[in-house]
């Protein structure tokens, strides 16, 4: 039996109360078709021949041909999972935000089955995609954190002592930046919130040159303005976050949307 499979069994039966969230509503009607190919663990292509890359989550990459693209631990066990799941089946996209991508990709939530199985929330409670948005595709991320939270908490998938995936702790900048240029969550505590100029700086370290840091940059800072969030006001708060990780005076990730901070603690 699949992580999916396994995980939607154990779903069923504890409950919609296992997550504590509805299934994720009010998006906007999107194409239907069957899919008739998977390409990784967030992508299928329809009969239609649109290419759908399911928003919300990050699943492990593949090469696909890439030259000196390595692929991350469990990516060929993620595209299975997803094959089982919704190949050679009718689904439906619906729509949360942005509808496409720079690519000509359908960008949309899919469900699937007379159950109206939601396959973001399975592959990620399952362990096998880690949550990720973006500013323009910020739907039902709440639920989504709910499920990942669960999968990371009972070791599922990627969440099974895989160093590669493991959260990282803002308070050893230095294993940080062997992380550059991947995708990372980041826990730590915020010991100083400063605007300077457009920019808010989250310092995680009295060293800001060494030091672990998030930056939200004037157009980020829109987006929480938007949400009636002020990033200073996290000044002491231990926090998740979770971005790509590039170094200017140590590690850092920059955070374009609130929802890429998640609050574990105010003080």
């Amino acid at each position: 039996m699949s992580g999916v499979v396994l995980a939607l069994g154990m779903w069923g039966t504890m409950g919609a109360s296992s997550l504590a969230a509805p299934v994720c509503g009010d998006l906007r009607e999107g194409p239907r078709g069957l899919v008739v190919e998977v390409v990784d663990g967030d992508t299928v292509v329809l009969d239609s021949d649109l290419k759908v890359r399911l928003i919300g989550m990050q699943a492990p990459k593949l090469a696909l041909g890439r030259v000196g693209f390595e692929a991350w631990p469990k990516a060929d066990i993620a595209k299975q999972a997803l094959m089982e799941l919704v190949l050679g089946k009718s689904v439906e996209i619906r729509y949360g935000g942005a509808e496409r991508d720079r690519y000509g990709r359908v960008l949309g939530h899919m469900f699937v089955g007379e159950d109206d199985v939601w396959v973001q929330q399975a592959i990620i409670l399952a362990g096998l995609a880690r949550v990720y948005s973006f500013p323009d595709n910020r739907f039902c991320l709440g639920e989504l954190y709910l499920a990942e939270a669960r999968a990371r908490a009972e070791r599922r998938g990627i969440w099974d002592g895989e160093l590669f995936y493991q959260v990282r702790q803002a308070d050893k900048p230095e294993r940080i930046l062997e992380r550059l240029d991947s995708y990372e969550l980041v826990e730590g505590r915020i010991l100083n919130a400063d605007r300077v100029g457009q920019r808010v700086y989250l310092n995680f370290g009295t060293y800001w040159k060494e030091d672990f840091t998030v930056v939200i940059e004037r157009w980020g800072l829109r987006a929480f303005e938007r949400a009636g969030i002020d990033p200073l006001a996290l000044e002491g708060a231990l926090v998740r976050v979770r971005g790509w990780v590039d170094q200017r005076d140590g590690p850092r990730i920059e955070v374009t949307h609130p929802e890429q901070i998640e609050v574990l603690a105010t003080r």
